[in-house]
Order: C-alpha cells, then structure tokens, then sequence
C-alpha cells in the first residue's frame, strides 16, 4: 500500500536542499537518508534520499542527483509515497496511519450517527478529520483525546465527545440571532441549553 508521506516545499540554500512538510508520525522511518519514495507526479521520480537534517523546526532533504537550487526548485510541490506493508501498524499504540482511519462510521457516545471519515488533514497544530455527514454537509473534528474517545478498528468506528457548538451549533446561532434582535427569548434559549446538557 502507498501513503503519501511529504509533499516537497521551497528550496533551502544553493546546494540543493529542499524543505518538506511532513505527513507521517515516523519520519525518521520513512524519510531517512537511502530512503526511495516514488512520487506525485510519477514522472519526477523516484526520488532517493541522500541526507536529512532539522533547521530551525523544519526537515530538510537532499535528493541524489539534485545538486543546485535550480533543481531543487523544480521539485516544489511533489509528494512523496512511501510503500507500506497494509497489515503494518505505527510503532505507538495509540497512532493510526490514514489509511486505517478512512471510512470509519464516527458515532457519539450514546450511538447517534454523526457521519463518516473522508479525509484526514494534517495541519501544523494538530490532525482534523473530514467528517461527512448524511445530508452531504461536512463537519471538521480534531484528531484530539479530549474529542475523539476512542478508535475501534476493528468495528470500523470512532467514537466522539464533542463540545457544544462542534457538531450542531444552529441552535446557538439562532438563540444569537434572537438575542441581537431584541426579542424576549431567554425562556427558549435556557430551556435549549438544558436539553443539550441533559
């Protein structure tokens, strides 16, 4: 199986060094120097890694036969794919790899459907599942322990302990929208916010 472990950024001094934006938990397993990755776009690769060292935060990495900033340059913006064993799970017990996560049925506690994962982002911060719901809307929850309580791979499910406003928040825009309004809506808008916390 194929993950997309890095997309290449801009070029770092005049020796041919790239800068890259990490989308694996185990970089040093799968972008170590000697390390071959093929690429997206085919055509650019395959790309063997020669060194990799850390400036100021971020990964930077030297592919054989790019030996200038022109070529690096030219490998702006290409990702990295890494061939992974399907059955291979992350060193730590609670990581997941993409791949293990797409699809899983993502329920509350109680069993209300929420909707399912279509896509994992991976920002600087923190991960954010891509949630669709069954209308086709979207939801973003952050891959967090305070949020996402448990991960059942095996039920294909995840379960989630949202905080109010992340997965429905109309009520709270329309006891807003009232409120701004002027009209006298407090009784409503409390006898809501009870039903929520019970």
């Amino acid at each position: 199986m194929q993950l997309v472990v890095a997309r290449i950024g801009r070029a770092h001094g005049i020796k041919g060094e790239v800068t890259v934006e990490v989308r694996t938990d185990e970089p040093e397993l799968r972008l170590g120097p000697g390390a071959v990755l093929e690429t997206e776009p085919a055509s650019a690769g395959p790309l063997t890694i020669e060194t990799g060292r850390v400036h100021s935060g971020r990964l930077l990495l030297r592919f054989e036969g790019v030996k200038d900033r022109t070529g690096a340059e030219a490998l702006r913006n290409i990702l990295l794919i890494a061939e992974v064993d399907p059955t291979e799970l992350p060193e730590e017990e609670d990581e997941y790899y993409d791949h293990q996560l797409m699809d899983l049925d993502v329920v509350l506690e109680d069993g209300t459907e929420i909707g399912r994962i279509t896509e994992i982002s991976h920002l600087p911060s923190q991960d954010l599942f891509i949630v669709e719901r069954p209308d086709g809307t979207e939801v973003m929850i952050p891959f967090v322990e305070e949020i996402v309580a448990e991960i059942d791979l095996e039920e294909q499910r995840c379960v989630i302990t949202p905080p109010p406003g992340l997965i429905d928040d109309r009520a709270e825009i329309a006891s807003a929208r009232d409120a701004e309004a002027g009209t006298d809506t407090d009784t409503d808008a409390d006898a809501e916010a009870g039903a929520e916390e019970a």
